[in-house]
């Protein structure tokens, strides 16, 4: 199998760590290309795409989160209504003592 040159494999992980919202942001990444001598409007073209990739999974994930809970709510679920117990063994409650779950 072919290598990929350390310019590319450093373009690929800035990219897949904007996209997947990781911690340490690509920082690393940045750094490493600069030192490969990657235009900087190279960079930014995928930090562009990367971005748009994320925010765009984003929003496709609460369309459809917020069309299931729609549909949860127009079928009045009988079970709605009752008091979830806290302190169980499934979660713990929020700071203001939600549970979620």
């Amino acid at each position: 199998m072919a290598e990929l040159h350390p310019s590319i494999v450093a373009l690929v992980a800035l990219a897949a760590n904007i996209a997947s919202n990781h911690p340490k942001q690509g920082l690393c990444q940045v750094d490493r290309l600069k030192e490969y001598g990657v235009a900087k409007e190279q960079i930014d073209t995928v930090i562009e795409i990367a971005r748009h990739i994320r925010d765009e999974a984003a929003r496709l994930n609460d369309e459809c989160f917020d069309a299931a809970y729609a549909e949860c709510i127009v079928k009045r679920d009988p079970f709605a209504n009752i008091a979830v117990v806290q302190g169980g063994g499934c979660c713990s409650p929020t700071a203001s003592g939600q549970s979620c779950c």
